[in-house]
């Protein structure tokens, strides 16, 4: 069984909606201090708002900053850290998706997509085991997020799933590089997870999904949220460098829905 999270601290990025706000308000409910972020500072101060209003307590503080911006995320990781007096948990969720067909995908696109979900993990990573070592930690975690287009090729997603693809490979060099620092490096690769966007992708997303994944139904936030917390863990202490897909075991053969409409 989980534990609690009381004294433990966390920065999750990316989080004024869908599974990063799931994430903060897992571990918000189990004790620990979050630094809530999003790129919106209005997004990011509402949904810290929230969260504290149901948890019942002021634990959950917004940090707004575009996580491309690498002097920007060193900056808030650094204030965050020395609130509090040190940083256990990262959780380097920020991304975006911007569909295209590879043939006539421009490089604004390819470039901001990097920038946010390769750079900016990458970055984020980084200043948090700056962070872990330079206050000299027992135990650090650094929870990346990669996604199942990162395994299975999908249409129209080369550029988001060759990032997604980058992202767990990093786990694996993170792991190697960071574990004399007791810091573990994981990833977790969510499937279709009924999200904000996908269903404004989809308005039917849910019922699409759910018929091809062979658990019945496709993933909700909470289930990628408590895969998180149990990585961050004490009994998750021995798993590192690892990939963790959540989708109710649709890689196994990957069909694609009847009806589900071609995003370009």
């Amino acid at each position: 069984m989980i534990g609690s999270f009381e004294g433990k601290t966390v920065l999750v990025t990316g989080a004024g909606i869908g599974i990063g706000y799931a994430i903060c308000r897992s571990f918000a409910g189990a004790g620990a201090a979050v630094a809530l972020n999003d790129i919106d500072p209005a997004v990011a101060a509402e949904a810290a708002a929230a969260i504290n209003q149901e948890v019942g307590s002021q634990r959950v503080f917004a940090h707004p900053f575009d996580v491309a911006d690498v002097d920007a995320v060193r900056g808030h990781m650094a204030e965050f850290a020395g609130r509090h007096g040190h940083l256990d948990i990262v959780v380097a969720n920020a991304g975006i998706t911007i569909y295209g067909p590879f043939i006539n995908y421009t490089v604004e696109a390819f470039d901001r997509l990097t920038a946010v979900n390769l750079r900016g993990t990458f970055f984020t990573a980084q200043a948090a085991a700056r962070q872990m070592i330079a206050r000299g930690q027992p135990a650090g975690r650094i929870i990346l997020m990669s996604s199942v287009t990162g395994v299975q090729a999908l249409p129209n997603l080369s550029a988001y799933g060759s990032s997604k693809a980058a992202i767990s490979h990093l786990a694996k060099v993170l792991a190697l590089e960071l574990g004399h620092h007791h810091i573990t490096v994981n990833a977790i690769a969510p499937g279709a997870t009924l999200t904000e966007r996908n269903l404004a992708d989809d308005a039917d997303y849910e019922a699409h999904w759910a018929v091809v994944t062979p658990t019945g139904r496709l993933s909700f936030v909470e289930d990628i949220a408590e895969t998180a917390r149990f990585l961050a863990s004490d009994e998750a202490a021995q798993i590192s460098g690892q990939t963790i897909t959540v989708d109710g075991g649709w890689t196994n053969r990957s069909p694609m829905p009847v009806g589900f409409p071609e995003l370009k």
